[in-house]
Formats: structure tokens, sequence, C-alpha cells
């Protein structure tokens, strides 16, 4: 089995695995042989997986050059439902603006990631905060999903090393192991994300946290065409550790590679923001 790692910015047979006291093993047993499998595809050759083309396609496939979309995220709990919507603008993999448009106790309430920082700004108080490194695995706006996952700040390229394990049955696809590097300080230890046959989808991420316990699974459904892309327009998260909770996440519009301004990215453009 190959090792891959890149210093650049982020399904069919049955699997059988052994199971031990660190989870999946090295080397799963693999019933048939996959340079029988022939599929269509840019990332797949001689019936394996291009890992490291598929890995950097995944990790691009909502933003591009540039970006701006429109999304709904409904939180469930046990005794209670909300809905927003919100805007979200993208330049490369450094900028992201997010405003979120309702419920309306709550529109104008903006997120600005700029590199490395990320501010809060509340319409209610007409106050700018600034989000240190250390919250960006705290919940955002209420939700399942952290700071992080929202404006993408940890790469699986450059913060993980990963390994193609091989096929996956439950969905059917390519697994994709991702671990930590020694230097990274972060919420997962490992990551098994599933891609689609033939590797420009996501399927279905399991997040393990640092005693290598599952925490969390993503679940990718709703496949729909926007621009020249194919993207899962619904991102459903379902935390292990508390029941009856989920954050539905979908996409109800996205424009590709459209001029989104460099003042946009500014504070002063965040609190002119309503």
């Amino acid at each position: 089995m190959r090792h891959h790692e890149l210093s650049v910015g982020i399904v069919t047979l049955t699997l059988t695995l052994a199971w031990g006291a660190k989870g999946f093993a090295a080397e799963p047993k693999l019933p048939l042989d996959l340079n029988d499998v022939s599929i269509d595809s840019p990332f797949v050759k001689d019936g394996r997986l291009d890992v490291e083309a598929a890995v950097k396609y995944f990790e691009d496939l909502y933003r591009s050059t540039s970006s701006i979309a429109e999304v709904r995220m409904r939180v469930t709990k046990p005794r209670a439902q909300r809905t927003m919507e919100m805007k979200i603008w993208t330049l490369g993999q450094e900028k992201v603006l997010i405003l979120l448009q309702s419920p309306a106790r709550e529109k104008g309430t903006a997120t600005l990631k700029v590199g490395t920082h990320l501010w809060n700004y509340l319409p209610k108080i007409k106050r700018t905060i600034r989000i240190p490194p250390s919250m960006m695995l705290a919940s955002w706006m209420g939700s399942d999903f952290t700071n992080d996952d929202l404006v993408r700040e940890a790469s699986f390229s450059e913060d993980y090393t990963y390994t193609l394990v091989g096929r996956a049955q439950e969905p059917q696809g390519w697994l994709i192991r991702f671990e930590a590097k020694p230097e990274l300080v972060g919420l997962w230890n490992r990551i098994d994300l599933i891609l689609s046959n033939d590797g420009t989808q996501p399927l279905k991420a399991d997040h393990y946290d640092r005693r290598n316990r599952l925490a969390r699974t993503i679940v990718w459904t709703d496949i729909r065409k926007f621009g020249e892309k194919l993207i899962p327009a619904t991102m459903t998260l379902v935390p292990k550790d508390k029941r009856g909770y989920r954050t539905e996440m979908t996409y109800t519009a996205i424009d590709f590679d459209v001029e989104v301004p460099e003042h946009f990215f500014s504070l002063s453009h965040l609190e002119s923001l309503r």
C-alpha cells in the first residue's frame, strides 16, 4: 500500500475488513481483483483510484477560483428545530464571507475569513469579534458544524497524510483514510472518507477524535448540477455523542468562477452588510 502526502492546498465490491484494537486493519482483504473494475472517470485508471487527484478535486468541489452560493441550514435538536438561510462568497482558498439572511432576529450576522484570521460580526450590538484559533472547532451559530467546517481552514491534503484503503461497501465507493500529522492541533485524529465509484463525489466521512473514537458522521446526498459541476447539494452531519441532534446544510444555488471583488473581504465591508 502506498502512502501519499501533498504540500498543496482539499462505490461495487465487498470489502472484508479485519478489525483490531485500532479499527481497520492495515491491509484490507479484497475478494475481487480491482483491475477488473471498468469505470469511465479521469480519476480511475486500470481499476484503481488516483487518490492524489481525487483528494484535490474534493477539496475544491464547492469553491473553484471563486464562488457565490445560497445555502439553507436546518439545525435539529430533541426539542427544537431552526432554519437559517445564508449567502456565501469565496475567493480562492484564503477568503470566505458568510452572511445570514434569515431568520429575522439573526439577519446581518456575518463570518469573515481572510487567511488564518476569522471574525464574526454581530449586528445587534454592532460589534466585530475576532475568533481565536482555539475556537475554530467551536459550534458555528449553534449548529453541529464548527467554525472550521464553514470556512474550511483545515486542509485535508496539508494537515493529514492519506492512504487509499480500497473499496467500501456501505456506501459503495473508494475508502480513503486521513490521519492527522503529529504537529496538527485539532479535534480529529482520523477521517475515513468514502468517494463515489468515479472518485468525483463525496458520499460519507467518519470523524474520529483524539482517542480514536467515532465522534461524528457527515453524509452527502442529492447530487445536482451547478454550472458545469455535479455536486451533492446536501450535507447532513450527525454527532455520535448527542442523541437526536443533526444539522443539514443544503446548497440551493452556486455560481462558480464569478467576479468577487477583493474589498468584499474586509472588516469595513463586513460591518456594512445588512
